[in-house]
């Protein structure tokens, strides 16, 4: 496979998911349950001191010391484990350095164009609106892929008492209490500024030094912007900053793994995979709730099928900190999507039914463009089945790709809907972020549904058969069969979709080990 990603099972968690803090979850890593589980840790940015987001909000890259330390980053690499961090390239938080020293010193600030000056930007390309800020001409704006109702811009008071727009794709608000302007906002970086790759280039060089050896960049299809282009993935644009960032990379030993959340049909996942890079797999949890759902093994074949085609390097998952993908299976055009668009509303009709909530993306007049994801745990989402969930990580953890587990789904982790109502309209992302206690974990480690996975992915994460060749053999519509085989070495998943039933068996050294999931 091309990407340079590692082959073993990877950890996905908040440094505060799994105890409180990143000590307690290096204390759960050394418990003899967790033995040999996981080769890798993908640590949310929560890691670095952050104000928003749940992360991806970040003030700065330094360690967040309320709830990570130096000893915690050296207790894993102890364990064995490396560990994957996010470079948030779009975005800073209104918190950081950069924006602060704008918003005191004004135009006099070093970092006067770190960030980007809508009106600047879209100077004699529009309309200026009453309020101060240019409309971009009609033509520009069905260009524009927006993530929020209305334009992306934050009014920031400058010392002179003017007042600027500044572009935040993500999140934008002010609040002036007694004529004091706080905010709180994501400021999009202004990468034609050098100063911005010279901000990039030391990023990328801390976060190695904290023990990366993969660099996931969030948004990054959002950076480059260029008036008359669409805002996400304009080419060449895009591939001219990946270009550069991986030069950076390089030197690093770091892999990059960019994040991106597209049609199928848009075919973004095998551009990024001819260009070197591993690809996020974004279609195999909507893939996998199809197959057991309907005891059908077609729709998850195809997609295996190209995966091996194409030697498409990828990191997949079930659940993850976001929500499950829809939009991704959705052809476009004249293109054919992983699954017709009537069978993916059926899909989502049937989450929300198990207590989903649905994100949609958004034109610039503030309608709804499209569904973009449903927020659920995976275990909640297959209706907190323990026989579906225990199935749907066994093809996960055959399918090719680095396998990315979510905490909660291993711990069979419910919908938080008090959590997601908690944090009002922006808080349906909470539905699968709960934090899981000592006790919690305790409790967990006790319950077979999740000592099956951790068995299921102690063998994925050891044995040499993973690092071979896949062979998808013959079977009936309603079963999967999926065999991986590495010299004398093989491990062979035969799956009743329809029974919801499987069995897992192992040959290594001349001797035979079967596990029996029925």
């Amino acid at each position: 496979m091309k990407g340079g990603l590692p082959n073993g099972v990877m950890l996905n968690a908040y440094p505060d998911s799994l105890g409180g803090d990143l000590a307690a979850t290096v204390r759960m890593l050394q418990r003899p349950e967790l033995a040999d589980v996981f080769s890798l840790f993908y640590v949310l940015p929560t890691v670095f001191n952050s104000d928003l987001d749940r992360g991806f909000s970040i003030i700065d890259y330094d360690l967040n010391d309320e709830l990570v330390t130096a000893d915690d980053l050296a207790a894993l690499d102890q364990l064995g484990v490396e560990l994957k961090f996010d470079l948030v390239l779009n975005h800073l938080s209104v918190g950081s350095p950069q924006f602060q020293d704008m918003l005191a010193r004004g135009d006099e600030s070093e970092f006067a164009d770190f960030f980007i000056d809508w009106n600047r930007f879209w100077e004699g390309e529009g309309e200026l609106h009453d309020d101060g800020y240019v409309v971009p001409s009609p033509h520009h704006l069905e260009k524009l892929f927006m993530r929020k109702p209305g334009l992306p811009i934050l009014r920031v008071r400058f010392p002179d008492g003017s007042d600027r727009f500044y572009w935040n794709t993500f999140y934008q608000q002010v609040d002036v209490v007694d004529g004091e302007r706080t905010y709180l906002g994501q400021m999009d970086l202004n990468a034609e500024s050098e100063q911005v790759w010279e901000f990039y280039r030391d990023t990328v060089a801390k976060v190695r030094d904290f023990g990366a050896t993969i660099l996931r960049l969030d948004a990054f299809a959002y950076l480059h912007k260029a008036v008359g282009e669409r805002n996400f993935f304009n080419r060449p644009g895009t591939w001219d900053y990946l270009a550069r960032l991986r030069t950076i990379a390089d030197e690093h030993g770091l892999t990059l793994l960019p994040e991106i959340h597209a049609e199928y049909g848009a075919k973004l996942h095998l551009e990024l995979s001819e260009q070197g890079y591993p690809v996020y797999d974004f279609f195999l949890p909507g893939l996998v709730i199809d197959a057991i759902d309907s005891g059908n093994n077609r729709n998850l074949l195809r997609w295996i099928g190209e995966l091996l085609e194409h030697e498409i390097a990828t990191v997949n998952m079930l659940g993850c900190h976001d929500g499950i993908p829809v939009l991704d299976l959705r052809g476009g055009g004249d293109a054919d999507g992983l699954l017709p668009d009537a069978e993916i509303e059926a899909i989502i009709e049937r989450l929300l039914e198990r207590g989903g909530r649905v994100k949609n993306l958004y034109g610039p007049d503030g309608t709804k463009i499209s569904y973009y994801q449903v927020n659920a745990t995976f275990f909640s989402a297959l209706g907190e089945s323990e026989n579906r969930l225990r199935l749907a990580r066994a093809i996960q953890l055959f399918v090719p790709g680095t396998p990315q587990v979510w905490y909660l789904d291993l711990f069979a982790g419910a919908n938080d809907d008090e959590a997601a109502d908690r944090g009002g309209p922006g808080g349906h992302k909470e539905i699968n972020r709960t934090n899981l206690t000592a006790a919690d974990i305790e409790a967990g480690l006790t319950r077979a549904v999740v000592l099956d996975q951790l068995e299921m992915m102690r063998l994925r994460n050891t044995s040499d058969a993973f690092d071979g060749r896949l062979e998808v053999l013959a079977t009936e519509p309603h079963r999967l069969a999926l065999r991986w085989t590495n010299g004398a070495t093989h491990a062979t998943l035969d799956a009743d979709l329809a029974a919801e039933t499987f069995t897992i068996t192992h040959v290594s050294g001349g001797s035979q080990t079967v596990y029996d999931y029925g």
